[in-house]
């Protein structure tokens, strides 16, 4: 299962910099990251780590941290901003399902809903037996995705969205989403224009899929590869999780 099975997924992160600044004031999961590896000895590993947004605070800690993704542009931005702070962090651009790292660790996570990347049984199977391959005998491995609510997918969604950018022009992007059943994921586009007065200076479009996963189709997962539920929350905020929570934060631990 080569990288480039994710390439044409990948597009949404085409600009590292927007994706930066749209998300890297998010604290929630962070908060829990932080509570959650306060005991742990050792390097720790963060998959599908992007522009650092995790990774660089927790070393900021004191923390030894191998950071993985598979987007070169992400990471690219990752070391840029590990460097300007004068970080020594260890960031490899790897197939989070064929993991090749020199060591193992007792803490593994994946934030960010990118569980949802493995589209498909196999990649999901292979996701874990790598994590698990990487992991010590009674390890951590902590991640989210989104909750599967129908009501919401079954209806396809058009959306149009005006914004001025950092260089004062005017982006309008139009969204859609819609849902197969069939295969449990969400396909989503975005086609924009970037408008600097009366005329369009640039266009882009991006894409992305995402699976969605049931909770008990997750246990299922979850415990056929050799690993236990700890805890199951609705948000990083340690919410109870019932059928109507936006998000499945998963905490397990390998028996």
């Amino acid at each position: 299962m080569s990288i480039d099975i994710f390439q044409n997924n990948l597009t949404k992160y085409d600009n590292p910099s927007k994706y930066d600044a749209l998300y890297n004031d998010y604290q929630d999961d962070l908060l829990y990251i932080l509570e959650a590896v306060k005991n742990v000895k050792g390097p720790i590993i963060e998959l599908a780590c992007g522009t650092g947004r995790l990774t660089i605070p927790l070393v900021r800690e004191g923390y030894e941290i191998y950071g993985v993704d598979i987007h070169e542009g992400m990471l690219n931005l990752a070391i840029q901003k590990a460097t300007k702070e004068g970080l020594t962090i260890q960031f490899e651009r790897q197939n989070c399902t064929e993991l090749a790292l020199p060591i193992q660790s007792a803490f593994m996570y994946m934030t960010g809903n990118s569980f949802q990347h493995f589209l498909t049984n196999a990649s999901q199977d292979a996701l874990f037996c790598s994590v698990k391959a990487h992991l010590t005998a009674g390890g951590t491995f902590i991640f989210d995705t989104r909750n599967p609510i129908l009501k919401e997918l079954a209806v396809a969604e058009e959306v149009e969205e005006c914004y001025m950018n950092s260089f004062q022009q005017l982006v309008t992007e139009k969204s859609y989403e819609v849902y197969d059943h069939s295969k449990q994921i969400l396909y989503c586009t975005t086609d924009g224009t970037i408008s600097d007065g009366e005329e369009i200076v640039a266009q882009y479009s991006e894409a992305i899929s995402l699976r969605y996963t049931y909770p008990l189709e997750l246990q299922r997962l979850i415990e056929a590869h050799g690993f236990e539920i700890v805890a199951l929350y609705g948000s990083w905020k340690k919410e109870e999780f019932h059928k109507d929570s936006p998000s499945m934060i998963v905490h397990c631990r390998l028996k």
